[in-house]
């Protein structure tokens, strides 16, 4: 059974940081392309962060750059996101996502709010 599992939300003042972690179980791992989305309320999901399956490659959202690290960690079927320097605009939903050729697989999303 395919799972991806999101940690790590929560509440944090502006400025803060975070580390969200997305544990996967029932696929290989290693082989998927690994991304993070989110979704804010009233808007479409959108692209934050994506990593290769070796993990050289990775691309960010202009507006992250900077500010948050994607990374992975095969060995424990693992992606995490850093995100330092949170402003209330990143408030939202988060999700991580697995793709290799036709598959695809979701998270169930970790909230993070980001408010004083």
């Amino acid at each position: 059974q395919v799972q991806l599992v999101e940690s790590g939300g929560g509440l944090v003042q502006p400025g803060g940081s975070l580390r969200l972690s997305c544990a996967a179980s029932g696929f290989t791992f290693s082989t998927y392309t690994m991304t993070w989305y989110r979704q804010a309320p009233g808007k479409e999901r959108e692209l934050v962060a994506r990593i290769a399956s070796s993990g050289v490659i990775r691309n960010y959202v202009d507006a992250m750059k900077g500010r948050f690290t994607i990374s992975r960690d095969n060995a424990k079927n693992t992606l995490y996101l850093q995100m330092n320097s949170l402003k209330p605009e990143d408030t939202a939903v988060y999700y991580c996502n697995a793709r290799m050729a036709l598959k695809e697989y979701w998270g169930q999303g970790t909230q993070v709010t980001v408010s004083s």
